[in-house]
């Protein structure tokens, strides 16, 4: 995007009344230009920025769909236009107007397969997930041995309501990249907490500890899904496992949130007592605070209040 060297003078004034704040005026002065001379592109970019900074965000959001327009007509795809409307769609929450600007550059760029992506995921985004499935599916014919794209299928099979159908394609994924092969069955055993599927998660937790023990994350997990099993005392010696290899009490201070939760008031104050103990930090009193108060114990709260309250002081 090249500036007529007669333009430049205006792209200063109107840079110039930008950076002072006066938007309207700067809105004005190109909106004049453009309406003369609507070939030149810097122009209507500098309207496209100033229309947003102004609060305009509609006539914003029409420049850069004009410029897009215009990007899509080249043998060379920039991407710039597009870049900024998939930014902003996506910060808004505008899902379907994502994907009407990702089919357009998938259209236009058929073989791109980062277009190809980019529109899958805003499928997925505008809840359009048997469509993503047939996108991610493209891009694993394309791509046989690509394991982003087989892990972005099974995600897309997973909101479809075809968990099976995912789970194969994560593990797909996985064999492509054995060496991060744990990453793939956690994410695999998110999917199934998220369904609240926990026998299914538990089973894939386990194997990822199996393959990474040193990664604390899945310990805690796997804790926080037996716990929803009501396996507390499974669960409980998980997150043991966990804590001591740490000094941190913030992993007693999860599985205390989680038995919380759960209900379990009890269990979750020893959780916290436990904390405090490793760190005396201000959020882990309050959690055993609300511990005690579930449980009726009110001195035993306000002490805990006290002792937060305490350590907020503390230099």
């Amino acid at each position: 995007m090249t500036t007529n060297p007669s333009t430049q003078p205006l792209i200063d004034d109107a840079d110039r009344l930008l950076r002072q704040g006066k938007y309207g005026e700067a809105v004005a002065l190109l909106e004049a230009f453009h309406s003369r001379h609507p070939d030149q592109e810097p122009v209507l970019l500098r309207l496209a920025w100033a229309s947003w900074d102004s609060g305009n965000k509609e006539k914003s959001l029409e420049y850069w769909e004009a410029l897009l327009e215009r990007e899509l007509k080249r043998k060379v795809f920039t991407g710039f236009a597009y870049d900024e409307l998939v930014r902003i769609y996506k910060q808004e929450a505008l899902f379907e107007k994502l994907v009407a600007v990702c089919e357009k550059a998938a259209v236009a760029q058929p073989d791109d397969v980062c277009l190809l992506t980019e529109l899958g995921n805003a499928q997925l985004q505008a809840g359009r997930a048997l469509e993503a499935c047939g996108i991610f599916e493209r891009l694993t014919r394309i791509e046989e041995d690509h394991p982003d794209y087989w892990r972005r299928l099974g995600e897309a099979l997973f909101a479809a309501g075809r968990a099976a159908d995912g789970e194969a394609a994560c593990l797909r994924a996985a064999h492509l990249d054995p060496e991060q092969m744990d990453r793939y069955y956690f994410r695999i055993a998110d999917l199934y907490m998220r369904e609240k599927r926990h026998d299914e998660a538990v089973r894939f937790l386990e194997w990822c500890i199996s393959f990474n023990p040193s990664q604390l994350l899945y310990s805690c997990s796997l804790g926080d899904e037996l716990i929803a099993l009501g396996r507390v005392d499974e669960a409980e010696a998980v997150y043991e496992t966990a804590a001591a290899q740490s000094s941190s009490g913030a992993y007693y201070n999860r599985l205390g949130n989680t038995l919380l939760k759960e209900k379990i008031f009890d269990r979750a104050a020893c959780a916290f007592q436990k904390a405090v103990s490793r760190e005396a930090l201000r959020p882990f009193y309050i959690n055993l605070a609300r511990a005690y108060q579930e449980m009726g114990q009110s001195e035993q709260a306000a002490e805990a209040l006290r002792q937060a309250d305490a350590e907020d002081k503390d230099p």
